[in-house]
């Protein structure tokens, strides 16, 4: 049955569990206050999301293996997003690679819509509209559609989201629903069916594989800090090609991007913890942080508030504006 609904979030780490079709870590690369928006519409064969972040932030994406899903900046005036280093802009699809790992990074505020089939509703849907199969790629690509048929993809896909927020009732009629899927579905299909293999470029390459080993020694290592020297042993890669790899996913180099994202594991810590039983010190040398002094400036920097506050804090919750079944 079709279904829909609109969150409302202000904490990253509820915002990224609800993301659907991939696991997803946020983190936020500036300091603010921050503020997201979901939008998720299910149909019969079709999902769909559209979301929204207030704050400049890195993705790391690990998609579905069920779900072929593309992606796109939504709206002709948002700002590119970079795409494991690859700058991608209005007017653009990110296929994704089945079950492929994709790094994302935005400047700004972003705004951004996604779309799914299974492989095989994509493959039939290719057979019926275009003449013959669309298969789910392993690796992600960047496709270039004609911009006629990509303006109505991202007209169709606003509508939807616009029918969400004022009339979510009416999807609930079975006529609407098949309707705003078979359209959807079809512009889908068109945007894809060109010469794919001309107009892609498929993210692989020996950048790619030094990042997620990069990515899987700091999962393997998050309680311990670790050092340039060390991570380039383990991963067998030189400074040099480690430092670019980072520049070009992230916008910055390996030891900056490990200090983020244990700051961030710091934060989502102390938010958890009991304040009865553990302290902020505890916590901060847990993830490395033996200059508390140091620490806690840097952690009011980037979270607009001392580590102390956050201990205390009752975990934030998500805020469902509109659900509906």
């Amino acid at each position: 049955m079709p279904q829909s609904r609109l969150l409302i979030f202000d904490d990253p780490y509820a915002y990224q569990a609800a993301v659907r079709a991939a696991e997803v870590e946020f983190l936020v690369t500036d300091k603010g206050k921050f503020d997201a928006e979901l939008v998720q519409i299910d149909l019969d064969r079709l999902w769909m999301q559209q979301g929204y972040d207030s704050l400049p932030r890195l993705a790391r994406c690990a998609n579905d293996p069920q779900r072929a899903m593309i992606e796109f900046v939504s709206g002709w005036s948002q700002a590119p997003l970079q795409y494991d280093g690859e700058e991608v802009s209005a007017g653009q699809l990110v296929v994704d690679g089945l079950g492929s790992v994709t790094r994302e990074r935005s400047t700004g505020p972003h705004r951004w819509s996604a779309m799914s089939l299974t492989p095989e509703d994509l493959a039939a849907a290719g057979e019926a509209i275009a003449g013959r199969q669309l298969i789910a790629p392993v690796d992600t690509h960047v496709v270039n559609p004609p911009q006629a048929q990509m303006s109505r993809l991202m007209t169709l896909h606003g509508c939807a989201v616009q029918l969400v927020r004022a009339a979510p009732d009416i999807l609930a009629l079975p006529s609407v629903a098949k309707a705003l899927e078979q359209e959807l579905v079809h512009a889908m299909v068109c945007c894809l069916a060109g010469d794919m293999p001309a107009g892609t470029r498929p993210h692989a390459g020996q950048r790619a594989k030094v990042i997620a080993k990069f990515e899987d020694f700091l999962a393997a290592r998050q309680y311990e800090p670790v050092y340039l020297a060390e991570i380039c042993t383990a991963i067998g890669a030189s400074e040099r090609t480690l430092r670019t790899g980072c520049h070009e996913y992230f916008g910055m180099g390996p030891m900056r991007y490990l200090w983020l994202r244990r700051m961030h594991l710091t934060r989502r810590a102390l938010l958890g913890a009991d304040m009865q039983a553990t302290t902020v010190t505890t916590v901060a040398t847990d993830y490395g942080f033996w200059e508390l002094g140091r620490f806690s400036v840097d952690y009011r920097m980037l979270f607009g508030e001392l580590p102390s506050a956050s201990l205390r804090r009752p975990p934030e919750q998500v805020r469902d504006a509109r659900a509906r079944n």
